[in-house]
């Protein structure tokens, strides 16, 4: 499971599981009443502005899901450098 943090992460997240389902962005846009432009705009971290319904029938086309859960405490020091180890 990926924690994001920012806009730039759900990006690349997002990207790679589009490219990983080989759909190409038109080709995922258009059955969502999308434009290519709009995905292209999601996965280079330049739209800020999505309704939810949206967005959760975009992450269920390239197998991803939203998941709620309590926020953790300010993360330790060594929260910090294993978060930086991570590939």
């Amino acid at each position: 499971m990926s924690v994001i943090t920012s806009l730039a992460d759900l990006a690349t997240l997002f990207k790679q599981a589009r490219q990983k389902t080989g759909l190409s962005q038109a080709q995922l846009a258009e059955p969502l009443g999308m434009s290519r432009a709009t995905i292209s705009a999601i996965e280079g971290g330049r739209c800020e502005e999505i309704g939810f319904a949206k967005l959760v029938a975009l992450l269920e086309r390239v197998g991803l899901e939203i998941t709620i859960a309590p926020r953790k405490g300010r993360p330790t020091i060594d929260d910090l450098r294993a978060e930086r180890r991570r590939p």
